[in-house]
């Protein structure tokens, strides 16, 4: 028996990595029975029949897995919005900070396609780019056109499994050429007609790069929150989080309670009022999902 990680599945086999070396498995038949789905960034126990080929005898316990894209233990999840074509969404980008902080996965925030910024849109980008910073995330400016912060990249990747998530036409398949030119990842332009990318990524896998693995991921636009509770969601803004103590209820869930930590710093513009208004926004659409099933 052997342990590695699944880095693909395609056509019902699952790529192993192993000490270096990538074994073509099939997952037992009793997997089926048991409801169990091998994902890739599953680490598993296998036995081979051949140095090439074996059996994927057990799925270790996952620490966390995502459903859109279908991966699981990741450690970090890479987001990539573009500064323009398509335009900067605070919305989106908390969408997908929610997502990632209830799965508990680091989130490293990209800002792509900086060199199509004017003089008139440049201002808004970097006020959004200072707010998160501010907030405490790690947020990366780059240019695939002027080949500037790729390179800023790579240390984040070590020992890590990533996700390299956002809308489709951001530039994340061009990212990961830049980093890693051999890979020649098919990239599409924005779409003039439809206003947004053509996707151009049709399954998950695995990528050795900088001394860790990176999934290149479908791009989808789309988020529900489907498995976040009410309780929940507050945990999902760090800001609120580092307040919360200092609420007079405890639970405070930063609407309707009065001394409200969260709130008092909304009024003294220590937090963006769009992120307020995001969370409420965000609130209300779980409280909908509730009544709605």
């Amino acid at each position: 028996m052997a342990e590695g990680k699944i880095i693909k599945a395609l056509s019902g086999f699952y790529y192993v990595l192993s000490e270096g070396k990538i074994v073509q498995c099939r997952g037992r038949g009793v997997f089926r029975a048991q409801k169990i789905t091998p994902l890739v960034g599953d680490d598993v126990v296998f036995e081979a029949t051949s140095p090439t080929d074996g059996y994927i005898m057990k799925v270790h316990e996952r620490k966390n897995e995502l459903v859109r894209p279908p991966i699981a233990n990741v450690d970090q999840a890479v987001l990539v919005f573009s500064a323009v074509e398509p335009d900067f969404s605070a919305v989106l980008l908390d969408r997908f900070l929610v997502l990632i902080e209830s799965k508990d996965i680091r989130p490293l925030i990209v800002v792509n396609k900086m060199d199509l910024l004017t003089e008139k849109t440049k201002p808004l980008v970097e006020a959004y780019i200072d707010d998160y910073r501010r907030i405490g995330y790690d947020v990366i400016q780059t240019s695939t056109v002027e080949n500037s912060g790729v390179e800023q990249l790579l240390p984040y990747f070590a020992n890590k499994t990533s996700v390299f998530a956002g809308q489709s036409g951001v530039g994340k398949s061009s990212i990961l050429n830049a980093i890693r030119p051999d890979l020649q990842l098919k990239t599409n332009d924005i779409s003039q007609h439809l206003g947004r990318g053509k996707h151009t990524t049709r399954h998950v896998e695995l990528i050795e790069i900088g001394d860790g693995l990176v999934a290149d991921t479908p791009g989808f636009s789309a988020l529900e929150f489907n498995d976040i509770e009410e309780e929940q969601l507050p945990m999902c803004f760090p800001e609120f989080v580092k307040r919360s103590d200092e609420c007079k209820f405890r639970g405070c869930m930063h609407i309707a309670e009065p001394k409200c930590a969260v709130k008092k710093a909304l009024e003294a513009g220590e937090i963006p009022s769009y992120r307020y208004d995001h969370y409420v926004r965000f609130m209300e659409e779980i409280k909908e999902r509730k009544t709605r099933y």
